[in-house]
């Protein structure tokens, strides 16, 4: 590729407006109206470092002299100077990879929308690209897996998406400069580890040093520029670094361009983490958390089926799989709260997801052929729920179960619909919510005050019997029970 050509052209787009490369003008962008829609994600976490089959930031530890990860490849893998990471490449085959499969399991358990990790801090690109060879159509698969996978998962109606967390590649390799590995000192610029800079002390330093170079950043905007025209995504996820102070003009020269390309394809949606962008110019993301409370703005909670891996792994204790139940509790408390749920697996270097991943899927499948309507097409209810159990605020709150009890729910609502997802199913089979009792109150009115026409519990093939007191919407499962959430669908009059 020309580069000084593709970056002429990528000024061009941006100076054709409307949206230009400052704060001011990327705040008019809208968020389109079909995002709001959007309830259910799936991420994807791939690359050499699921051969490995230990962790997605194996490339980084497995330099580190002394950690888990270095001792690990010595045992497992010889001297890293005799077989480096780059090594792995050639065994990420991806040779039962089945996209159309693939798209079928997301869509049966309810994904909205599909964002595949293209390009993480290894450096791997895992899609075609004439910015660098080490890429997956060049290499490994030999395949442009995420655009086979993008092309399928539109065919099944989800909507086109793709992650980058290209631009802490400046710094994710430099633990091998510092012994005799393959990574060089310093590597070569055409080389996969370049340019394997000295790591921040501290990552969230806004203002560490060394600075990333006028190089390497044009080169992150030109991969990202070019991820946008090869894939054309709705969706693109960045993951954190691009809040440092060297990126921020490059991040808004990406923003214009990428905005006023996507309208061209129906607008577009950018995520981001700690503060990167403007609170009003992208969508803030959550990861591995959520909000207290409901917001008035969009939002996104990104988290994995597995509670300590991104990546596909066989180490003890990492492949640690979340119940389909609290997934599922997961998805309800996010959306309840106005936000949408980025849900990761992570697949095998072969191309096929391992037994667990199946399981999970098919749950959800079941779940959503069920319940789907409490999720998808609702909005917010007056109140987001009820019960004991509160949401921890903040990121990487889920390294426990949330512990929901049978009197904690989520209400979302739609025409004159209000679904109650009751987190666990009563032991008794005796559902109880509070939020739509029958009350007599004077003077102020209370919380709900309509007519109940009709009480279903969805999956369950009889009507149950209900009453409303003044004291709860009393639900009677009979002998029916469920080990997963159970929805109560109220209509009123």
């Amino acid at each position: 590729m020309d580069r000084k050509a593709y970056l002429a052209k990528i000024d061009e787009v941006i100076a054709a407006g409307p949206w230009h490369a400052d704060w001011e003008s990327l705040a008019t962008h809208p968020v389109p109206a079909w995002y709001g829609e959007k309830r259910l994600g799936i991420f994807l976490h791939w690359g050499p470092f699921s051969v490995p089959a230990y962790h997605d930031w194996y490339a980084r530890n497995m330099y580190i002299q002394g950690s888990e990860e270095y001792e690990h490849h010595l045992k497992h893998w010889g001297k890293h100077k005799d077989f480096g990471y780059k090594d792995f490449i050639p065994m990420f085959k991806m040779e039962n990879f089945a996209p159309e499969e693939w798209a079928r399991l997301f869509r049966e358990a309810g994904a909205d929308y599909v964002v595949p990790v293209a390009e993480h801090h290894d450096g791997f690109q895992n899609y075609g690209s004439e910015l660098s060879r080490w890429n997956a159509v060049d290499m490994g698969p030999h395949r442009d897996i995420t655009g086979d996978l993008l092309n399928a998962c539109e065919k099944e109606g989800m909507t086109r998406g793709v992650s980058s967390h290209r631009v802490e590649h400046w710094f994710f390799l430099s633990h091998g400069r510092e012994f005799d590995s393959d990574v060089g000192n310093p590597p070569d610029r055409d080389s996969l580890y370049w340019p394997a800079m000295p790591e921040p002390a501290d990552h969230h330093d806004l203002f560490a040093q060394p600075y990333p170079t006028q190089e390497f950043l044009e080169d992150w905007l030109m991969r990202c520029c070019e991820l946008v025209d090869r894939m054309k995504p709705a969706i693109l996820y960045f993951d954190w670094w691009i809040e440092h102070e060297s990126v921020k003009p490059y991040l808004q020269k990406f923003a214009a361009y990428y905005y006023n390309r996507a309208e061209e394809w129906g607008g577009c949606v950018i995520n981001y983490k700690h503060d990167a962008f403007p609170f009003g110019v992208a969508v803030a993301d959550m990861e591995r958390g959520s909000f207290a409370e409901p917001k008035p703005f969009l939002w996104q909670s990104d988290t994995s089926v597995m509670r300590h891996s991104w990546c596909y792994s066989e180490q003890p204790g990492k492949a640690d799989y979340k119940s389909p139940a609290e997934i599922i509790q997961t998805l309800a408390d996010v959306v309840a709260k106005n936000g949408r749920l980025l849900l990761n697996f992570g697949p095998k270097p072969d191309g096929t997801f391992r037994e667990k991943d199946l399981e999970v899927l098919s749950a959800m499948a079941a779940w959503m052929r069920d319940n789907g309507e409490a999720i998808h097409g609702t909005q917010l209810w007056r109140i987001c729920g009820e019960g004991p159990t509160k949401t921890e605020e903040g990121q990487f709150s889920d390294g426990a179960a949330a512990g929901w009890t049978s009197q904690d729910f989520r209400f979302m609502c739609r025409g004159n619909r209000i679904y109650a997802i009751n987190m666990v199913c009563p032991e008794d089979g005796k559902i109880r919510i509070t939020s739509l009792r029958h009350s007599k109150e004077t003077g102020t009115l209370p919380l709900f005050h309509g007519i109940i026409e009709e009480v279903k519990v969805l999956g369950m093939a009889e009507a149950p019997a209900w009453q409303r007191t003044e004291e709860a919407l009393e639900v009677d499962l009979g002998p029916w029970r469920s080990d997963m959430p159970v929805v109560v669908r109220v209509r009123v009059k």
